[in-house]
């Protein structure tokens, strides 16, 4: 699909959701402008009535792309994948397809929500040990689904949407000092993965919105 202007990502250095949409720009080789949107700063720019209007849940990231406005990232990562040319984020095999799909969703609806921003704010002074329960749940699940369904990669030896999930969430994991260590496919897949320039350049320590004592 030809498009005359850039797609926007309004996006959080370290909201997960957006590093996947980042990750999965970089390996399509799609530019695109970024405005930062600060989930801390003035209580929460997502919270704007201005932001409403291009995410309704005032959530992160929103993407304005070919003429419309997409929120949640995988629906964003599958449009990208279904109307951009480079590689496949989808395999082509019903069976593998199905395979990145369950992964993805395992982390980005069973995992992910449970420990973002907004509910550890409600939980108040037992938010790392509540992050840390439901991360090391979803973990014990995902470790051997994974093994099954790994090669190099997540489902085989290509990437796929199922690693663009992967990575942001090992990341949070070790925000909140779950140890990875315990779950070594997990571990294995996210050292290949970050030795892979997309996932690198798209990196939170590495964004315009990224505080300098966060960079890298």
């Amino acid at each position: 699909m030809a498009t005359q202007t850039k797609p926007v990502l309004h996006g959080y250095f370290r909201s997960s959701c957006s590093w996947r949409v980042r990750i999965a720009f970089a390996l399509k080789g799609i530019e695109y402008d970024q405005v930062p949107v600060n989930l801390i700063k003035d209580g929460g720019q997502q919270l704007t009535e201005q932001y409403k209007t291009l995410n309704p849940m005032q959530q992160v990231p929103a993407v304005e792309i070919d003429g419309f406005t997409l929120s949640q990232s995988l629906a964003v990562i599958q449009y990208i994948d279904e109307t951009r040319p480079g590689p496949c984020l989808l395999p082509a095999d019903p069976k593998a397809r199905a395979q990145v799909r369950m992964i993805s969703d395992l982390i980005a609806s069973g995992i992910q929500p449970l420990q973002n921003l907004y509910v550890i704010q409600k939980i108040g002074a037992e938010k790392v040990q509540w992050a840390q329960h439901f991360i090391d749940r979803g973990f014990q699940a995902l470790e051997p689904i994974l093994k099954q369904t790994a090669g190099k990669y997540c489902v085989g030896d290509e990437i796929s949407m199922a690693d663009i999930c992967l990575v942001p969430q090992v990341y949070n994991a070790e925000r909140f000092k779950v140890d990875v260590g315990q779950f070594p496919t997990i571990k294995r897949l996210n050292q290949t993965l970050l030795e892979i320039e997309a996932f690198r350049a798209s990196h939170p320590s590495h964004q315009p919105d990224t505080p300098a004592d966060l960079r890298a």
